[in-house]
């Protein structure tokens, strides 16, 4: 008889639920439109470029290319990421205040291993991106949300959540610019009021910025990082605007916090890749990324409006949404409707979404969905949207 291996596995895995391999196992789907994953456009991957460089790498740095790396990466690398801050934000982290993630995922579980210990408080918001939630989750800690409206993460109602609380919350996660799931973008006055509020109680923030560079529009608000340097950890990534399978991030924050994410590097993946830390080096470095910003921007931007028009056709009168001004992503409720069944139904009828309730951390919440435009081409946008509005209003008997 076999061994049952279930009977040997951590306690925290029987809580644990597959909420990203879904998505992931989506990427590549034929057949299907697919609202699903925040996948960057295949069109906009520089693929001549990063040929010619990596051709230059092997002829010409292969002993630092395909070496082993430093567990805080490589310093020029490092460098060039940190010009890029400066460039974009207008602070720029000392040598010991950056360190290269393998993505963002990566620095949310450096974040959690170095911080958490069972039972303490972390603040997300709600909704929050499902991989945060379950990556601190995966740490035991006691998960809080705080409400968001139009104008991003309700300060105010964090303020009198911190003030009832006998417990001061180690961490705050929060993504300020066009948030994950909702779209939404924190206002320029609730970012000072917030980074205020977090100091004065002695919460670090998490500032998440996947998608801070991929605004509809040249309006940008200060990062909470560069208000203040001293609070904040920002965490980012290339996934979304170099390309994903370089699996490459930062993590930029007071040089206390980020020397302890380089030790739990250590006792993880160790270090991000080598030749993909060069790469990325040399784009930045030649100006290649300056000139693909505002590609994606474009076709983004395109795809937003291609969404909610579609959105206002089909769905007028089964929902509400929210308009993003920027990122990849809407949030639609869907009152009476349970999202997750309706993705069954959907998939029959070759429309793939995220259902809403891995996005709520202390809550079941089943009458929310996420819809992902950044991969779907225009015509398949109002085909799929079309498609998707009629599963559900065959669910709701209309």
């Amino acid at each position: 008889m076999g061994i049952d291996w279930s009977t040997r596995l951590a306690a925290r895995t029987r809580t644990q639920q597959d909420l990203l391999g879904g998505i992931l196992a989506l990427a590549n789907a034929r057949g299907v439109v697919n609202f699903s994953g925040g996948f960057p456009d295949l069109a906009l991957f520089p693929t001549g470029t990063v040929a010619d460089i990596a051709r230059d790498l092997l002829a010409d740095d292969a002993a630092i290319a395909l070496q082993y790396a430093p567990s805080e990466g490589i310093e020029s690398t490092r460098h060039a990421v940190a010009d890029l801050l400066l460039a974009e934000q207008g602070h720029r982290p000392a040598d010991d205040e950056l360190m290269i993630t393998s993505g963002g995922i990566d620095a949310v579980t450096l974040i959690a291993k170095s911080m958490l210990d069972p039972g303490d408080v972390v603040l997300v918001e709600e909704p929050s991106y499902l991989g945060a939630v379950s990556g601190f989750a995966a740490f035991d800690p006691r998960l809080r949300s705080v409400p968001m409206d139009d104008d991003g993460l309700d300060v105010e109602a964090l303020a009198a959540l911190l003030a009832s609380s006998d417990v001061v919350p180690k961490l705050l996660y929060t993504i300020p610019d066009f948030q994950n799931p909702s779209g939404r973008l924190l206002s320029a006055e609730r970012r000072t009021a917030l980074v205020e509020l977090c100091s004065r109680y002695g919460v670090l923030i998490v500032e998440d910025v996947a998608y801070r560079q991929l605004g509809f529009t040249a309006e940008q608000h200060p990062s909470l990082w560069s208000l203040n340097p001293d609070a904040v950890v920002q965490i980012g990534t290339f996934s979304k605007t170099f390309f994903p399978g370089v699996r490459l991030g930062w993590a930029a924050g007071p040089a206390e916090i980020v020397a302890h994410l380089v030790v739990a590097k250590q006792n993880s993946d160790q270090c991000a890749g080598a030749l993909g830390q060069r790469m990325l080096e040399e784009f930045l470095r030649a100006g290649h990324f300056d000139a693909h910003l505002p590609r994606a921007r474009e076709l983004y931007r395109g795809r937003a409006a291609v969404m909610l028009g579609a959105l206002a056709e089909h769905f007028d009168g089964l929902g509400t949404w929210t308009a993003p001004r920027g990122g990849f992503f809407t949030w639609l409720r869907l009152p009476g409707v349970d999202t997750t069944a309706l993705a069954v139904r959907a998939r029959e009828a070759s429309v793939a979404f995220v259902p809403g309730a891995g996005f709520f951390a202390d809550r079941v919440d089943h009458e929310h969905l996420r819809l992902s435009f950044s991969r779907v081409s225009e015509p398949d946008i109002d085909l799929g949207v079309g498609r998707l509005a009629a599963v559900v209003r065959t669910m709701r008997g209309a």
